[in-house]
């Protein structure tokens, strides 16, 4: 080669695109009432005469299968179904390969006839990685049917699935351009779930709303009695539903806009999944989801009280209202130390060297730390050993009703 070509410095392109992202979450009662246009309404309010993938998880299909068949032949609208299970132990690249197969077999186009999903947070995650997957990504409906999936999973831009032993390992950031919300599906979801779908209400009071930590105090237990449906002259005060999942949801949606794509990984929503990533799936399937949260964020107040940085009373007051809400404060894998270090190691990877583990300085506000040791971690889970007495509430199938 001459003198010539090797100092000849290399060419370089650079490539600058924008990515406009819009996607709406839209409470609706009634959704499946044949007479309710949203269900069949496409995004940028087209609608379709082409064949749908509507995918039920087996809990949907089984208790609301016969009335969704209605609504879509009420409308003329053709449709091929699936039921896949919807527990944590089914977020697996098999399930979401068997979706694909399924738009295969339907003839999805790239835009006009998107798969419907209707189900728990589980199942929206499965069809949302594989709709992110099939043709490079396609348009999807999401219509979350758990108080977990309409307070959390409806506002997320993410998809995933378990691998490796760990949580939401694989996945996409490809939010659906629609998700619909009826608040009627929580009317037959086991209490055990709405104190599932609690745990991540109790994470946003704790994080950024001090009114939304108030009124779980105080009518917590009555929505979980009443599966957040409306009642007449019931303990329940009228509207308190509707401000607990409209705050929950809206203060969410504050989080996550300025940072969709996570870019920013100091994230204050981060709050309750430092540790318990790892501790659910090792608890498997003994712990649901908003459970192990809830666990992780008592963890981490004890960990703000060791710093100071905020008192004795404060943290008593955040075990006491996760009890009420029947969530137990505390289990097993919170006091095994070894455990609770390997988790922070694997989240300091995924948030790329960095603890930013965000932590307690009141109710509804947090700040992040970066030097947190093994002896902390060792004394707070102590503590947490201490939280396993009478007081606990037990995390046990028989509470599925």
């Amino acid at each position: 080669m001459n003198s010539a070509a090797q100092s000849r410095e290399p060419l370089r392109w650079t490539i600058t695109t924008q990515l406009p992202v819009a996607y709406e979450i839209v409470e609706t009662p009634g959704l499946l009432d044949p007479a309710n246009p949203e269900l069949l309404s496409l995004p940028g309010g087209a609608t379709g005469t082409e064949t749908r993938l509507v995918v039920l998880d087996h809990s949907v299909s089984d208790l609301y299968g016969e009335r969704i068949r209605a609504y879509f032949d009420a409308n003329d609208v053709p449709v091929t179904y699936l039921s896949m299970p919807g527990d944590e132990e089914s977020k697996s690249i098999g399930n979401v390969l068997d979706v694909v197969a399924k738009l295969n077999e339907v003839g999805t186009n790239r835009l006009s006839n998107p798969p419907i999903v209707i189900g728990g947070g589980v199942l929206a995650d499965v069809v949302g990685l594989a709709a992110s997957l099939y043709r490079r990504g396609i348009p999807y409906i999401r219509v979350p049917t758990t108080l977990l999936g309409q307070v959390d999973v409806s506002v997320a831009a993410k998809t995933g699935i378990n691998f490796g032993g760990y949580r939401n390992r694989l996945g996409s950031y490809s939010p659906p351009p629609r998700t619909l919300i009826d608040r009627e599906f929580l009317a037959t979801v086991p209490r055990r779930q709405i104190r599932n779908g609690m745990g991540e209400i109790f994470k946003m009071a704790l994080i950024k709303d001090l009114r939304l930590f108030e009124l779980l105090e105080e009518h917590g237990a009555d929505l979980i009695e009443a599966r957040f449906q409306a009642s007449d002259g019931g303990p329940l005060p009228a509207g308190v539903p509707d401000e607990v999942i409209g705050r929950a949801i809206a203060g969410m949606a504050e989080e996550l806009q300025p940072n969709l794509w996570e870019k920013d990984l100091r994230r204050s929503v981060d709050y309750g999944h430092s540790f318990s990533p790892l501790v659910e799936m090792r608890a498997l399937p003994e712990l649901l989801h908003g459970e192990a949260v809830a666990m992780d964020c008592v963890f981490s107040a004890v960990l703000a009280a060791q710093r100071g940085l905020i008192d004795e009373a404060v943290l008593e007051r955040i075990i006491a209202a996760a009890v009420r809400l029947g969530l137990s404060p505390s289990h097993p894998l919170f006091c095994d130390v070894d455990l609770l270090t390997e988790a922070l190691a694997d989240t300091v990877r995924h948030r790329d060297g960095k603890q930013h583990l965000p932590v307690l300085t009141r109710i509804g506000e947090v700040c992040f730390l970066d030097d947190l040791s093994v002896p902390e971690i060792a004394s707070a889970a102590d503590r947490m050993g201490r939280l396993l007495g009478p007081a606990a509430v037990p995390v046990a199938a028989g509470r599925l009703g």
